[in-house]
């Protein structure tokens, strides 16, 4: 197994529902570790930088006014296919693929407003914590329970 950094962001509406710590449970109840943790306010340059793959897309204006309308939770997660497991904890973009279990499928009803975001791949991983967080900023530390999970 290989251990990789991943980026998660939960949106304006986990904040709003006071989910936060729901949700973050789940990440650490699946033995992964939180590194890098911070409440912003995403300001709209990096918003267009964060999401510009989406661009031109039809849902691009109103993704970017969500995620900048009110704080976020960016979190730095470590762990061993720590990328997949976020992902697969997540469950499916679109809301009405997502099972019961999984993030979306537990909290989500509208697409638009799925609740989190996490990074598709190592090379989107490494650009999107770069974004988000300073090299100092990221604690790695190592979990006595390791052996348990």
């Amino acid at each position: 197994m290989a251990i990789q950094r991943t980026f998660a962001m939960l949106k304006p509406g986990v904040l709003q529902r006071r989910i936060v710590g729901d949700v973050m449970s789940r990440f650490e109840r699946k033995g992964l570790n939180i590194i890098g943790l911070k409440v912003m306010v995403i300001p709209p340059l990096v918003a267009a930088t964060h999401y510009a793959e989406h661009k031109g897309k039809s849902f691009y204006d109103d993704l970017i006014s969500y995620i900048i309308s009110g704080p976020v939770v960016a979190m730095a997660i470590e762990g061993d296919e720590a990328i997949q497991l976020v992902r697969r904890l997540c469950g499916p973009t679109a809301v009405c693929e997502s099972l019961p279990g999984t993030i979306r499928g537990d909290y989500c009803l509208h697409t638009n407003h799925n609740i989190i975001h996490s990074s598709d791949s190592a090379e989107s991983a490494d650009r999107e914590l770069k974004l988000f967080f300073q090299p100092n900023e990221l604690v790695s530390w190592i979990d006595g329970n390791v052996g348990w999970y």
